[in-house]
C-alpha cells in the first residue's frame, strides 16, 4: 500500500515565471500559481513547479562539475515533430545523442535535462 502520492515536481531556477511558461507549453497545462519566488503549472498528470534559488547554477549534463541530479522523460508519438516544438518553445537539443531514433536529450530554459522518447506500445 502506498504511503504517499506524488504532489509535484519542482525545478530550481533563476526565473520561475519563464520556466513555468516553458513547461506549461511543452506538456500542456496552465500556470495556476504565480509569484516572484514560486510558480506552478497544473497539468492533467499533476503539478510542475519552478522555484527561485539564489545563485542558481544549472546542471551540466555529462560533466560532473554540477551533477544533473534528476531528469524528466516525456513520451511522444513523433520525435521529429516533438523536437521541433520543444526547440521552438526554448529547449536546447544537446549535441551528443546516444540513441536519436528512440529518444532525444534536451535542456529546458533553466538548464534542466529532459528527454523526449518515442511512445512504447502498451
Amino acid at each position: 500500500m502506498a504511503v504517499a502520492r506524488l504532489a509535484s515536481i519542482v525545478f530550481d531556477c533563476k526565473d520561475p515565471a519563464e520556466l513555468a511558461q516553458f513547461w506549461a507549453a511543452l506538456v500542456g497545462g496552465d500556470v495556476a500559481v504565480t509569484g516572484d519566488e514560486f510558480t506552478a503549472v497544473r497539468t492533467r498528470q499533476g503539478w510542475i513547479a519552478a522555484m527561485r534559488v539564489p545563485d542558481y547554477r544549472p546542471p551540466t549534463w555529462g560533466d560532473a562539475a554540477v551533477p544533473k541530479q534528476m531528469h524528466v522523460d516525456l513520451s511522444v508519438d513523433d520525435l521529429d515533430e516533438a523536437e521541433a516544438e520543444a526547440v521552438r518553445l526554448g529547449a536546447r537539443l544537446l549535441p551528443d545523442q546516444p540513441a536519436p531514433d528512440r529518444y532525444r536529450i534536451f535542456l529546458d530554459p533553466a538548464g534542466h535535462p529532459f528527454c523526449l522518447s518515442i511512445q512504447i506500445p502498451d
